[in-house]
């Protein structure tokens, strides 16, 4: 899972493009990059690190022009080094920047094919830099000094062709203009926004709502699945649809976890969905454990408050803060590594003991996935005196690896992988555990203004949209993907190895 942004501007983007990826900054904490273009010179800073880290004056003033793009990395299927901080970058045709959000699923296919027969070199390991070369590649075959709108939309129409997988894009034509593009599910989100000046209007595609709400820019609309917008560096926009009619399935996985809450993804509100998870997670405990003797709901911060509340609304309970945030670490779920993650939650998060000490205590997260920051959260709660601490995932288990860009692991790594709910309990160490319902999630995600019926469930269900997800498929991804894989990369390329293939 990534942050994407672009920009075409009447003035200079580097800091709206800076103020962009802080907003953005939750969707990765690895790398971040921002590549923008003037009078056809192009200039780029990209590293490791936080968006802070990355960019201090200097390298600003350095941004110029008045069109750019930018990205927040959040390491996927193996791609973690400095070199595969994105924007990527390739000189033909034309100079050509792309930033990516999402996973490939045929990205080695094409990466054979790339090398081989269009002739192209990849530098990184990264499915980001085969979609570009794929593009690239068809957008070659022009020929012409300049390229039009219908030059553009004709390449895409082959790289849809070719490309499967979960995938959102910003990508800038050195000289042109800024171009998106969304996959045919849409599983992965961008939005389009547009703020009128009294030179023009300036067009800005971002992950998340926020980030247009952040700067100024009135919410357009989505950009549908499979569809393209190109914007001139005239600000002109034109826009095409690509493909047959696919079923719209957009990543579950954003409501639960990884967009803010006020963002607003295909008509959704993501706030108002986890409001419904809460409701429905508060049913099923009056259900199941229908006289519980839970004292108070404390939440697990801070994706998961706006469930937790509606839960102690519904059951009739205290809601109250038990954990305070150390606001510095970053989100635990997306780090790399199991010892870090495990190491970051003790300096993450301390209890108070005032709310647990003699208390029968439900918290509430928004999803178990590996099970550890979970079990050590219970633990903290214990030593805070609690007497007995129950747990309510406001997502169902997650049993299945995700496949469109979001590095869940191998499944031997998820916690209820194989294991009852009863066993997953014991695991962490709660007195009992309860989960949200699959068809209840689904139910708090709907809306009727969206008009969505189906959303992407394969970290729950097993199911994926794309179709082409096989069991080898997946056993190469954990080979891929496992923290012991990660580990080993790690060791035998050491501190300063630069990797080419």
């Amino acid at each position: 899972m990534c942050g994407i942004v672009g920009m075409v501007g009447n003035s200079a983007v580097n800091q709206r493009l800076y103020d962009a990826l802080t907003v953005l900054q939750h969707r990765g904490q690895d790398a971040a990059g921002i590549v923008t273009s003037s009078e056809g010179e192009l200039y780029s800073r990209k590293g490791s690190g936080l968006v802070r880290d990355v960019f201090q004056q200097h390298h600003m003033v350095e941004l110029k022009g008045n069109i750019g793009i930018g990205h927040v990395r959040y390491p996927t299927a193996g791609c973690d080094r400095a070199s595969e901080a994105q924007p990527f970058y390739v000189n033909a045709p034309y100079g050509i920047c792309l930033a990516h959000n999402g996973n490939l699923t045929n990205a080695s296919e094409l990466a054979a094919i790339l090398i081989h027969e269009d002739r192209r070199h990849l530098n990184t390991s990264s499915d980001s830099e085969v979609l570009l070369n794929v593009f690239a590649s068809e957008l070659q075959r022009v020929g012409t000094p300049r390229v039009t709108p219908a030059d553009i939309f004709s390449a895409l129409n082959a790289v849809y062709r070719r490309c499967r997988g979960g995938f959102a894009v910003v990508a800038m034509v050195i000289g042109h203009g800024l171009l998106g593009f969304r996959d045919p599910h849409g599983i992965r989100p961008l939005v389009l926004g547009r703020h009128d000046t009294p030179r023009g209007p300036e067009w800005m595609l971002a992950s998340e709502s926020v980030a247009l709400a952040a700067l100024g820019f009135k919410f357009e609309r989505d950009i549908g699945p499979g569809e393209a917008v190109f914007i001139d560096e005239q600000g002109r926009l034109h826009a095409q649809q690509f493909g047959n009619h696919l079923r719209h399935t957009p990543c579950i996985f954003e409501y639960v976890y990884f967009a803010r809450p006020d963002s607003i993804i295909d008509k959704i509100s993501v706030y108002r969905a986890r409001m419904r998870m809460g409701d429905k997670l508060a049913e099923k405990i009056l259900r199941v454990y229908p006289h519980h003797d839970i004292d108070v709901v404390i939440p697990i911060p801070d994706t998961s408050r706006t469930s937790a509340m509606q839960v102690a609304l519904k059951l009739g309970l205290k809601y109250r803060e038990g954990f305070i945030k150390n606001r510095y670490i970053g989100r635990t779920f997306i780090m790399p590594g199991q010892q870090q993650r495990e190491t970051s939650v003790r300096r993450k998060l301390n209890a108070i003991d005032l709310e647990f000490r003699g208390k029968n205590v439900l918290l509430v997260d928004d999803s178990i996935v590996r099970g550890t920051t979970s079990a050590q959260i219970i633990d903290l709660a214990r030593e805070a005196g609690a007497k007995k601490v129950y747990f309510a995932s406001a997502a169902p288990p997650v049993r299945f690896p995700n496949v469109y860009g979001i590095d869940m692991p191998a499944a031997s790594e998820l916690v209820a992988s194989e294991r009852t709910v009863e066993e997953v309990a014991s695991v962490i160490g709660a007195d009992w555990l309860i989960y949200q319902d699959l068809e209840d999630l689904v139910a708090a995600c709907r809306h009727d203004d969206a008009r969505i019926e189906e959303f992407d469930t394969s970290c729950f269900s097993g199911e994926y949209v794309t179709g082409d997800v096989t069991p080898e498929y997946l056993e190469k991804l954990k080979l891929e993907r496992s923290d012991e894989a990660k580990s080993q990369r790690r060791d035998e390329r050491g501190p300063f190895k630069i990797v080419s293939r």
